[in-house]
């Protein structure tokens, strides 16, 4: 791949960019053409533009010896958090990406723990810009994990661009609750151990979901491959997208 193409996919991300985004950037069309940019910033961390919109969700500026580098990043329109563990709730992150007018919406925990912001209950419907935001369950189930997130506690977010659907799970397991989130584009799905999914879950939750396309995300040391290899051989017809910024 040419060097400038990567470039001009972040300098359409980010509209007024100087340089290349330093992480990787896709882009799906909603139903009527219009183009949504995601990009993987790191483990729980990515980012949207759809029509001069930007969105980010679980911003981390530093994640133990990581730096993470929003300098290049348009100041959020919308900045949406999970969830209060410390990688995916991060003050000083959203201090450097809010502006006059930046909504901030947050589980009611994380709402509590940093005392600004808008609670988003699970459930909860929203319009903000020209994105859909509907807050649904992220929850352990394994019986020794239960401590790590709670039933009840934290959220996902499944995002509307204008009937282009992205699920964005959070942390969580392969909760009963995914049957109901569908018809989906692109699913978000946190696949480590043992905080969130292992890959049997998380191939069991992708054909639960059947989304078009599958990225695993909140990596650590989970092995993506076989999340792909599994469901390539079985014909699933999710198209399985694996990003190493990811983890």
């Amino acid at each position: 791949m040419s060097k400038l193409f990567p470039f001009l996919i972040a300098a359409a991300l980010t509209g007024t960019c100087s340089r290349e985004i330093p992480y990787p950037v896709e882009r799906f069309n909603t139903p009527a053409g219009e183009e949504v940019s995601v990009a993987m910033i790191h483990h729980g961390s990515i980012a949207f533009s759809y029509k001069g919109y930007n969105i980010q969700i679980d911003p981390v500026a530093k994640m133990g010896d990581t730096e993470l580098d929003y300098s290049c990043f348009p100041k959020a329109d919308l900045i949406l958090v999970t969830h209060e563990h410390g990688d995916h709730l991060d003050p000083a992150a959203i201090d450097l990406l809010s502006k006059d007018g930046t909504r901030l919406l947050l589980n009611p925990s994380s709402q509590a723990k940093i005392g600004r912001g808008e609670a988003v209950s699970i459930g909860d419907t929203l319009c903000v810009g020209p994105v859909g935001v509907i807050a649904v369950p992220a929850y352990n189930i394994s019986e020794d994990h239960l401590q790590f997130h709670p039933k009840g506690r934290d959220n996902g977010y499944i995002l509307d661009f204008d009937g282009l659907r992205v699920y964005v799970s959070g942390d969580t397991e392969d909760i009963d609750e995914m049957a109901g989130f569908g018809p989906l584009d692109v699913a978000f799905l946190s696949t480590n151990q043992p905080y969130t999914m292992t890959t049997t879950q998380c191939i069991e939750a992708a054909m639960t979901l059947q989304p078009r396309i599958l990225i695993p995300y909140h990596l650590s040391d989970t092995d993506m491959q076989e999340i792909k290899n599994v469901l390539d051989t079985n014909d699933s017809g999710i198209d399985v997208r694996l990003f190493e910024e990811l983890r």
